[in-house]
């Protein structure tokens, strides 16, 4: 990239972000007279410099070298059909994700904001899947399954196949949304990445 790029980023995000130059070297901790250097090609933002603007801009340094940010729309596809792991073993839709977003978070153009839905969502899916587990066996649910007939072991299990056709629905129409570069919506979800 070359420097002439550098500066232009730095200026589109800090527009995009709606700041001053000046609300920029404040959060950035570096002068208004550097920011203004860097956003004319004066002077090109190395080591420190690029990690307090990347802070500041709230993105990374490579964003800011990189003018280009891949996108691969096929990876974030492959991320989202990944959560189906939950299918044969509900932490596996946490952990499959997990090591799709941790590998690419930082590489590839979404992936960073779609793994947090993701992973926000099916954490909380398997919270809820859990509790109700817990609830079952600990007989605060109890009461459905009372008399231990076909009917109320079935009755028991409703809840499960619905809380599994749930997310099995959400990740499909989730899938789709991304591969037509819509965002995601993974409802509901605690935020436990943000």
């Amino acid at each position: 990239m070359n420097n002439l790029n550098l500066s232009q980023r730095v200026k589109d995000l800090r527009n995009q972000k709606g700041m001053t130059q000046e609300l920029l070297a404040e959060n950035s901790g570096l002068s208004l007279r550097t920011i203004q250097r860097i956003e004319n090609n004066e002077t090109v933002p190395r080591g420190d410099s690029l990690k307090r603007l990347a802070i500041a801009l709230n993105t990374t340094p490579d964003e800011i070298i990189d003018w280009k940010i891949q996108e691969d729309k096929g990876y974030l596809i492959l991320m989202s059909l990944s959560t189906l792991g939950f299918l044969f073993f509900p932490i596996l839709g946490i952990i499959i994700p997990l090591v799709f977003w941790v590998l690419k978070k930082d590489k590839l153009k979404n992936v960073n904001e779609l793994g947090k839905s993701i992973l926000n969502f099916e954490i909380t899916w398997s919270l809820i899947l859990f509790s109700y587990f817990i609830m079952l066996f600990t007989g605060i649910v109890g009461g459905i399954v009372r008399h231990i007939t076909p009917f109320g072991v079935l009755k028991a299990y409703i809840p499960i196949i619905i809380l599994y056709i749930y997310n099995f629905t959400i990740i499909i129409v989730n899938t789709v949304r991304v591969s037509k570069g819509k965002t995601g919506k993974y409802i509901p979800s605690l935020m436990i990445f943000k």
